[in-house]
């Protein structure tokens, strides 16, 4: 009976996500109020009737999608960070982990940019809560930095998290819409050198 019950919870869970990967799909190329549930049925190859044994509506399926997506990506965010000592090194292994995970999942990377700078955005406390997961991330850095004398501390933190996630959120918009290809991480350590050197020439001196 137990193995009955096991393999039954894992064909719904397999179906479930079966079909939030196809609703991203469906998502990035169509764009989520241009998109239908017959459209995901679809594409995940189910009836249209097994959506809704999963999900509510379509807004349940982004928000959904923005939840799991989050746990996973912020796991692996953090575990990349751990791995470093320093700030600078901490630093560099977010943003070239942040970068790879948009680069591996182009369809996801598009969902998430279009939606986040949507205007009037229906799904507002959900990505707030992402921003404040990477946000919180960022400061224990920017904070070490500070403290380890490598960032200035007369800078306000909540400005310099701001202009970093501002810098990679960019550089993530610029790939999505070039014509080139382009390796996306490539990116991640003139990125970080930007963020810690800025753009002024440094003089025998010492200042810039």
């Amino acid at each position: 009976m137990e193995t009955k019950i096991n393999k039954t919870n894992s064909r719904g869970s397999n179906k479930r996500q079966n079909i939030i990967d196809a609703s991203v799909r469906v998502f990035a190329r169509q764009g989520f109020f241009q998109s239908t549930i017959s459209q995901i049925a679809r594409e995940a190859g189910v009836a249209g009737g097994t959506i809704y044994l999963y999900f509510k509506n379509k807004e349940d399926i982004l928000i959904q999608i923005f939840d799991l997506k989050t746990r996973q990506v912020f796991e692996k965010f953090k575990e990349e960070v751990d791995k470093a000592g320093s700030s600078l090194d901490k630093l560099k292994n977010l943003i070239r982990r942040h970068l790879e995970e948009f680069q591996q999942d182009r369809e996801m990377a598009i969902l998430y940019q279009a939606e986040t700078h949507r205007q009037g955005r229906p799904f507002e406390a959900h990505i707030k809560k992402m921003s404040e997961m990477y946000l919180d991330i960022v400061s224990e850095i920017v904070e070490q930095g500070q403290q380890e004398g490598v960032i200035r501390k007369d800078l306000y933190v909540s400005l310099v998290k701001r202009f970093i996630l501002g810098g990679v959120d960019e550089v993530i918009n610029t790939w999505l819409h070039s014509k080139k290809e382009y390796d996306l991480t490539s990116m991640a350590d003139p990125l970080v050198d930007l963020f810690i050197n800025g753009i002024g020439v440094q003089t025998a001196s010492g200042k810039k």
